[in-house]
């Protein structure tokens, strides 16, 4: 072999290791980033007239396992769809009160009964009559507080469509961009690692925020459909919009529909079905509260202007408060204030002013009744409402309207203690699955930094190996030069 041989072949692989030495370093400083997969340096022998003459540096590629990738990028959407849904539901547990603490819907109209039944041992104790109202005032609040919170996280989900739209948009683009360039290099035969790379961060991100699967075309390109087999937009011409009223959102492409699954599906599910649902059983609870005190005489819970709904009043629990007259004579409480009938067809009047100070026939008839499930006229109790219907469609409740103002208390914290379980073990099981597939993810095509650490000390010996040799080499020649001069 002649010096200038040895010369170009020490080149040629000095050359090769540096390029070597680019990707390890790559590969370590991404060893923890999520959805990286590790690159390799392509590298083969070249010669000439039969004898090796150096090292060929092929462009490097990455190594991935692309059905455990698509299974990593459907769990994530999973997991987004369903942590959006459970995170706002456990803001709602919050307001709702704890079971046997006290503060639940159920113990608070508990309370109230038992003030009633306190002051029937004592109809003209104006302590117990302020307690009584004070319980009801108590309930009330609580049910506000329920609703107001209802609403913040309906704002709350909106909010997060505004974003995740803009930044679904914006990811879209960097795709449609990255496609490009990926494209451009192969047709070079350069190295699409890096882009590639960049590329599936983006398709994970993409992934979360809609649930959209990602086809790979024949030019090293993607495309993204959406869970209803919609093409999503790569080239910013035709942005994604969405449509948010209240009780319903929309997703569209040029006025296409389009559906989601991810976060931007969760928060649908939201606002269109979820808390709509909880907010329809909260009224429904209302309004039985409502009617059927007034049923038996006493118009204790109404509208702020003391109007007691008669028909399905969607936002009812936002209003509902304690009938201003009681609040400003709380012996109403004892006395009535509105006319009823009894099974005989006897009406049965407030106690009017004046009249016994131990009158005890309304809070009898609000024990009775009010809190029982049949009316002063002996008939049974009409079921609160089980479904709402506006311009939006129709709201149904999954439980029955019938039985007690308790039953109706129960059977709505029930429901959404159920929703909000359901959700919280959805996310507690798919992140259990998203972590499953991450770790499987990355033994097959994640950074082992062991490896690359030693792959990088062995680098570090060959190039000090070539770098001698092409020192040998110059002085070799310069022995020559020195021999002819």
């Amino acid at each position: 072999m002649s010096v200038g041989t040895g010369l170009a072949i020490a080149s040629s692989g000095l050359s090769a290791i540096d390029q070597q030495l680019a990707v390890v370093s790559q590969n370590i400083a991404n060893a923890n980033t999520s959805g990286y997969s590790v690159e390799t340096a392509n590298l083969s022998a070249a010669t000439a007239g039969g004898q090796g003459s150096g090292v060929i540096s092929a462009p490097a590629t990455r190594q991935v396992n692309t059905s455990i990738q698509t299974q990593v990028n459907n769990s994530i959407a999973q997991q987004s769809y369903q942590a959006v849904i459970s995170t706002t539901l456990s803001g709602i547990d919050q307001v709702m009160g704890t079971p046997g603490q006290g503060n639940d819907l159920p113990s608070l109209l508990a309370n109230v009964q038992s003030g009633f039944q306190t002051l029937m041992t004592d109809p003209s104790n104006v302590v117990q009559q302020n307690t009584v109202v004070s319980a009801a005032k108590t309930l009330t609040g609580q049910i506000n507080s329920i609703a107001s919170t209802l609403q913040s996280a309906g704002q709350s989900a909106a909010s997060t469509i505004t974003a995740d739209i803009k930044k679904l948009n914006s990811t879209l683009g960097t795709i449609g961009s990255l496609n490009a360039q990926i494209v451009n290099l192969a047709q070079q035969n350069k190295s699409t690692a890096d882009l590639a790379n960049q590329r599936d961060a983006a398709i994970q991100t993409i992934a979360s925020l809609t649930g959209a699967k990602a086809l790979t075309q024949t030019n090293g390109s993607i495309a993204l459909f959406t869970v209803n087999g919609i093409q999503l937009p790569l080239n910013r011409s035709s942005p994604i919009t969405a449509t948010t009223t209240t009780n319903n959102t929309s997703y569209s492409i040029g006025g296409t529909p389009v559906t989601f699954g991810g976060e931007l599906g969760g928060a649908q599910q939201l606002i269109n079905a979820t808390l709509p649902q909880i907010q329809a059983g909260l009224d429904s609870f209302s309004q039985a509260l409502s009617s059927r005190f007034a049923g038996a005489g006493l118009s204790l819970f109404t509208d702020p202007i003391g109007n007691v709904p008669t028909a399905a009043t969607k936002g009812l629990s936002a209003v509902i408060t304690v009938n201003p007259a009681v609040i400003s004579n709380p012996a109403l409480v004892r006395d009535g204030n509105v006319t009823v009938t009894n099974a005989s067809g006897t009406p049965i009047p407030p106690n009017p002013a004046g009249g016994p100070a131990g009158y005890t026939a309304l809070i009898q008839n609000v024990l009775n009744s009010a809190f029982g499930t049949t009316t002063v006229g002996g008939s049974a109790q009409p079921p609160a409402i089980t479904a709402y219907t506006d311009a939006t469609g129709t709201v149904s409740l999954p439980y029955s309207g019938s039985g007690s103002l308790s039953a109706i208390a129960t059977n709505f914290t029930a429901n959404e203690a159920s929703i909000s379980s359901a959700a919280l073990t959805q996310v507690s099981n798919v992140g259990n699955l998203v972590t499953a597939l991450k770790a499987q993810a990355s033994s097959t095509s994640g950074v082992n930094i062991d490896q690359q650490m030693s792959l990088l000390v062995t680098l570090q010996n060959a190039y000090a190996a070539n770098a001698k040799t092409v020192t040998i080499a110059q002085q070799m020649w310069q022995a020559v030069q020195a021999m002819v001069q």
